[in-house]
C-alpha cells in the first residue's frame, strides 16, 4: 500500500483474537495469570501440618522419707518426702524437664561409691540447693541457689555418697550446717 506521506508506515493488521501488550484485555489476563502463579507458589510452599506429640509431665513419685537432724542437739529440723535416683538413667536425668517441686519434697541421689561428685543444672528449670551427704550420713557440704539451666559444674568439695536436691533457699531456711545428720528410708 502506498502512503501519500513519505515516511508513513501503516500499522500492521492485528489478527483477530490476539492480545496485544498494553491493551486493557492483555493487562487483565496478565494480572490473573500472576495471581494464579502467586497462589500456586503459596500453596506449594505451605508446610505440612505438623504432628503434635503430647508428652506427659514428669511427676513426683514418693519413694521414701528423709529427716535432717541438728548435729549438736540431735533435734529434728525437717522431714520431707523423697524420690530416689539410683539407676544410671535416674542419676543422669534427676530433676531435668520438671517445672517445679513442692517444698516438702526432694530428690535423693544414691551412689554405690564414696567419691567427689559434680552436678550441673542442665535442663533443670527451677533453682535448687544441693546438699552433699557423706557415707556416715552427715552433711559434708552444700551448694545453695544453683541456677536453672546453668551448665557450670557444682562440686561436692568432699567425697560423698549421697546428694539431696531441694528447692533453692531451703538450706538457709532450715539453717543447715556441715555435720548435721541425715536419715532416710525407702518405702
Amino acid at each position: 500500500m502506498n502512503c501519500p506521506l513519505e515516511g508513513c508506515h501503516p500499522e500492521p493488521a492485528r489478527p483477530a483474537g490476539r492480545l496485544v501488550e498494553g491493551s486493557g484485555v492483555f493487562s487483565h489476563v496478565r494480572r490473573i495469570v500472576l495471581f494464579l502463579m502467586f497462589g500456586l507458589i503459596i500453596y506449594s510452599c505451605k508446610e505440612e501440618s505438623k504432628k503434635v506429640i503430647k508428652t506427659e509431665p514428669i511427676t513426683f513419685k514418693k519413694e521414701g522419707e528423709l529427716s535432717i537432724f541438728k548435729s549438736e542437739k540431735d533435734s529434728l529440723l525437717v522431714t520431707i518426702d523423697i524420690e530416689i535416683a539410683e539407676s544410671e538413667y535416674e542419676t543422669e536425668t534427676g530433676l531435668m524437664y520438671r517445672k517445679s517441686m513442692k517444698t516438702n519434697r526432694g530428690m535423693l541421689f544414691i551412689s554405690p561409691t564414696v567419691r567427689m561428685h559434680n552436678f550441673y543444672m542442665k535442663n533443670t528449670e527451677f533453682a535448687l540447693d544441693l546438699i552433699f551427704i557423706k557415707a556416715d550420713s552427715t552433711i559434708g557440704s552444700f551448694q545453695e541457689n544453683a541456677q536453672p539451666l546453668d551448665e557450670k559444674s557444682l562440686s561436692s568439695q568432699v567425697p560423698v555418697q549421697f546428694v539431696l536436691e531441694v528447692n533453692a533457699g531451703l538450706s538457709e531456711k532450715w539453717q543447715l550446717e556441715v555435720g548435721d545428720r541425715v536419715e532416710f528410708h525407702k518405702n
